[in-house]
């Protein structure tokens, strides 16, 4: 067995990789690599590259450029023009990333789960301020992105974005180990709540859906186009922003520093699309929910 292997197997041990990912100075951590991803010095990025191919499935044929200036530069790469696919079906909402899904199912009341026996509710994850009203006994989707994975989100349907609230948190991982063992980690981490609407034709025009990126140890940064804004853990501008940005489907929405979660809730009448269950990857731009009405 080679040495990567080794080293792999080990770290997928659940109780090492816990103590490895999570019971450190996660925040600490989180602002350093934030720091050390961006140094755009050769030496520097290319040992950083190299043993992120090291420990992961990263591939970088896909990517827009042959190089990069630094680590970052690596994370938040474009893809090449043609590299996705988007289901046109109006009634079909895409998926807004690359991820491997993870909990999904029917939303009781407004009772989530992040894992088998640990629920939480909506109220946690979008405030007790807001109307939850739109997503109650809806469907929900948990969307994981893992550190190689492309790591741009872009639009699931023709949208309009009307508010977008910001939660300062922890940076908890968000793997299935950690959700497992985390009681809410989802409604403890750094996150956004974009509250979108569908537009244009389709049976499922006018209905609520939203968009949670919840960030994670080593991502604490979630840059979205359409605000002049940067989310990150020394974020101290106001929480609650109001706006008006209308996207296509497919079109980008934003990124993420590195690997984490997006939570699609939508309401009454949607559905996971076929041949999709927990453990499925799925690329940005296939069908990941459909209207049943």
């Amino acid at each position: 067995m080679s040495l990567r292997r080794q080293i792999q197997n080990i770290l997928a041990q659940e109780d090492i990789n816990f103590l490895l990912t999570n019971r450190i100075p996660r925040r600490l951590l989180t602002r350093f690599i934030g720091w050390f991803s961006k140094i755009e010095q050769p030496l520097v990025r290319d040992v950083s590259i190299t043993l992120w191919k090291f420990f992961s499935s990263l591939d970088l044929s896909e990517a827009k450029k042959s190089s990069f200036s630094s680590m970052h530069d690596c994370f938040t790469r474009e893809l090449k023009e043609g590299a996705r696919t988007i289901d046109a079906d109006p009634d079909v909402m895409a998926s807004p990333s690359d991820a491997i899904i993870g909990a999904h199912g029917a939303i009781a009341g407004t009772e989530v789960f992040q894992a088998k026996g640990f629920p939480y509710k909506l109220e946690d994850l979008l405030g007790e301020e807001e109307n939850i009203e739109d997503w109650k006994d809806g469907y929900f989707v948990t969307l994981r992105l893992t550190s190689s994975m492309y790591h741009r989100f872009h639009a699931p349907y023709d949208l309009n974005v009307d508010k977008v609230r910001y939660f300062s948190g922890d940076t908890w991982n968000v793997n299935p180990i950690a959700l497992k063992r985390v009681e809410k980690l989802f409604c403890k981490n750094e996150r956004a709540f974009l509250r979108t609407r569908f537009i244009g034709s389709g049976a499922c025009a006018g209905q609520r859906v939203a968009l949670v990126p919840v960030a994670a140890i080593l991502v604490a940064s979630i840059r979205l186009h359409f605000l002049d804004v940067l989310f990150h853990m020394k974020y101290s501008g106001p929480k609650t922003i109001a706006c008006d940005a209308t996207y296509s489907k497919g079109q980008e929405m934003g990124w993420f520093q590195h690997g984490s979660t997006i939570i699609v809730l939508a309401g009454k009448g949607f559905a996971l699309s076929e041949g999709l269950d927990q453990g499925s990857e799925i690329r940005m731009g296939q069908a990941l929910m459909r209207w049943v009405g």
